[in-house]
């Protein structure tokens, strides 16, 4: 499978200490030969030529590799924290300034999304900044971005935009093992997909639509499960919890439906804005949201 190529965005717009301070850390873990994949908006721009504002600058890495990149950027004079176990890293400029940062993710905020080799062997090559740096996949970016549908982000557009741009070298196959039991989401931004470019709906393959539409069909001939499950928790953390916490559902990120613990989802849950120190721990809820047990 031909891997998509880079696009050459200019990046103009972006604040200079906040390039010059990315280029610092970009420079820095290269010259440690350390592993990481550009992601987030600037890998968006490398596919699609598109740019938008960003707040930081996205890089991935595989959990294990956290403690040898901490390290290094210590060495180099910056801040870090573990903001979230389950998924994020973070790096300041030691000079106090927290205006501009960089995320080391390893993972996504539901947890679905986790980094391994396999986004590392299937990764491009492109120059960020003036420095060569590998980019996020395109298959991986898209499943990564197709779960994030919160009231204030939903990442539809990105996704429609990669779709658009790369679906002649998505390596279709491997999108699909990705998003594995969760391929309804697939499913809906590529109907979105169809709806947003009628004209170039048949980028996507037929075979694809065929069999996400054959497993469709499939599932709705089957009896619904039992439990009360609201998956929509792996889609935003914040508009789910009326379902989770009032009204009996079980959580979808929980263990065994999902892979997060319940102190993952507390923390998580604790940082949504107005709700801090005020997050009911999903083992606290009453009796009736255990249905199913």
């Amino acid at each position: 499978m031909q891997q998509p190529s880079a696009s050459t965005p200019t990046w103009e717009n972006i604040d200079p200490a906040a390039a010059a301070f990315y280029r610092q850390v970009l420079e820095t873990l290269n010259a440690e030969n350390l592993p990481y994949l550009l992601g987030g908006a600037f890998s968006v721009a490398c596919f699609t030529g598109i740019e938008r504002p960003t707040k930081d600058l996205d890089l991935f890495i595989c959990r294990s590799d956290y403690p040898r990149i901490e390290d290094a950027m210590r060495r180099a004079g910056y801040r870090t924290e573990v903001a979230y176990a389950h998924w994020l890293g973070k790096v300041w400029a030691a000079d106090g300034d927290d205006s501009h940062f960089v995320d080391l993710i390893f993972s996504s905020g539901n947890a679905v999304a986790s980094v391994d080799e396999r986004w590392f062997t299937h990764a491009i090559t492109a120059e960020v900044l003036g420095v060569p740096v590998k980019v996020a996949p395109a298959e991986e970016t898209i499943w990564s971005k197709a779960f994030v549908m919160e009231r204030e982000r939903y990442d539809g557009a990105e996704v429609a935009h990669l779709l658009r741009d790369c679906a002649a070298e998505l390596d279709w196959q491997r999108l699909l093992r990705r998003f594995g039991p969760h391929w309804r989401v697939l499913l809906s931004h590529l109907v979105l997909y169809g709806f947003i470019y009628p004209s170039e709906r048949a980028r996507v393959p037929e075979w694809v639509m065929a069999d996400l539409m054959e497993r469709l069909r499939q599932e709705t001939l089957r009896e619904p499960p039992p439990t009360l499950v609201c998956a929509g928790t792996l889609l935003s953390r914040e508009q789910y919890l009326p379902d989770v916490e009032q009204q009996g559902y079980r959580d979808g990120r929980i263990e065994p439906f999902g892979t997060m613990t319940p102190q993952q989802v507390t923390d998580w849950t604790g940082a949504i804005p107005g709700r801090e120190g005020n997050a009911q721990r999903p083992e606290d809820q009453p009796d009736n949201a255990r249905q199913g047990d």
